[in-house]
């Protein structure tokens, strides 16, 4: 039977739909319409592109595709630019409507692209990868890497859909599915403490991709985050920031290392783990929290320690994360397990030492 998650929003709700085998029916969950565009990438078009492609047919007149390369370096301005004169070529128009079939990188490109091509054309998120279906493909949120700091372009512009196959995880590599499960515990630790238990009493069953289990985990992160989403759609209150545990210091390891030398998953593992170190030292969460988190991480496969000592080079990039207002660096830490809030950042001296224990210097 079908999970479905509604995403309550007054202007343009919709529903994410979560059942294993969706993806070899989608044409009996789109609309009929007139041109539909596939975008993935090479990797994900190999395995799934060219069904997918067949199945939509029996609905839509005319389907078109495209494959970008694999990685996070597509998230670019080249590449969007790349993609927009494709569209022009294939005689896309509002009527049309993008199909991102992929990962996280996939769906926040194809998104943008959707979202800025003829000022917005529908858009229908596949996602392919544990990250992008517990998290990437939910909430709207669709952009692009400059050079200096990561998703710093983009837009909110949300899916018609997102049609959710934990089927497909079967075919994804232990490296991202592993990478995955860092936006999986992030829910646990911000908003659902018997969500992070359900999580520390099934490593087992989540290392096996047990499928009933995939189903259920992957519904409550929908549920996590369509509840942020509907309360804060454009980050104007505040509350929807919370998303973003671990993701200053994350995105900064992405931006510092260059992006790719560690998928996002493992960077934001890591930046958990900094915010609770930093946490517990100025006294704003128990240590309790630091370590259970970081046995959880540990037991899943996922890192929490840097090489080498990089942490100038990393506060730095810091600076360019979108939280920063009026030159002070918001942080969001966690309280206690289920509870987090974004604050002002401490100074730099106790940022700096924080980072220590997780860098090659700790």
């Amino acid at each position: 039977m079908p999970t479905l998650v509604p995403v309550e929003l007054p202007s343009n709700p919709y529903t994410i739909h979560i059942e294993v085998g969706v993806l070899e029916a989608l044409s009996q969950h789109l609309p009929a319409c007139p041109h539909a565009l596939v975008i993935s990438d090479t990797q994900v078009g190999e395995l799934y592109q060219e069904a997918v492609c067949q199945d939509l047919k029996q609905t839509v007149q005319r389907v078109d595709s495209i494959q970008i390369p694999t990685g996070e370096a597509s998230k670019s301005v080249e590449q969007a630019q790349q993609l927009w004169d494709q569209l022009v070529d294939l005689g896309t128009n509002r009527s049309s409507v993008v199909v991102a079939l992929g990962g996280g990188v996939v769906g926040d490109l194809a998104g943008f692209v959707a979202a800025t091509f003829a000022r917005g054309i529908s858009l229908i998120q596949i996602p392919t990868s544990l990250l992008a279906q517990v998290d990437s493909s939910v909430g709207g949120k669709v952009g692009i890497n400059l050079a200096e700091a990561k998703n710093m372009v983009g837009a909110f512009w949300q899916p018609d859909q997102v049609l959710i196959d934990p089927g497909v995880l079967k075919t994804l590599d232990e490296r991202n599915y592993t990478s995955g499960l860092a936006e999986v515990v992030k829910y646990g630790v911000i908003m659902d403490e018997a969500f992070l238990e359900f999580l520390e009493n099934r490593v087992a069953a989540i290392y096996s991709r047990d499928p009933d289990l995939l189903a259920e985990m992957i519904a409550r992160c929908c549920q996590l985050k369509a509840e942020v989403v509907v309360e804060d759609e454009r980050e104007i209150s505040g509350r929807r920031a919370i998303l973003n545990y671990g993701h200053t210091f994350g995105h900064a390891i992405e931006t510092v290392y260059g992006y790719g030398t560690y998928l996002h998953g493992e960077a934001i593992s890591i930046g958990m783990q900094m915010a609770v170190e930093l946490a517990a030292d100025i006294g704003f969460v128990e240590d309790d929290l630091k370590l259970r988190q970081r046995q959880l991480l540990e037991d899943l496969n996922l890192p929490v320690r840097l090489p080498d000592d990089r942490r100038p080079d990393l506060l730095e990039a810091m600076q360019n994360d979108k939280k920063v207002e009026a030159g002070q660096l918001r942080l969001v830490l966690p309280k206690r397990a289920g509870l987090v809030e974004l604050v002002a950042a401490p100074d730099e001296e106790k940022i700096l030492a924080s980072m220590a224990r997780s860098t090659g210097s700790g």
